[in-house]
């Protein structure tokens, strides 16, 4: 049997959803170890004079406990 904690993680990019979801499993990854998965729970974008300036995702990052 395994013990999996979840955490929740906010990030941003200029690039895309995609830039910031990996953003933030590579941050996490610097103090949490064993990560399993990662679920996006929500997606949004910043917009800037009728542009796209910043796209944000909400994730939720599972790792197994020892």
């Amino acid at each position: 049997m395994a013990i999996v904690k979840t955490i929740e993680v906010i990030a941003s990019s200029e690039k895309g959803w995609d830039d910031a979801t990996r953003s933030a499993i590579k941050q996490a990854g610097k103090t949490v170890k064993n990560i399993k998965s990662a679920w996006v729970s929500d997606q949004k974008v910043i917009v800037k004079d009728n542009e796209v300036a910043e796209f944000r995702v909400n994730l939720k990052i599972s790792f197994e406990i020892d």
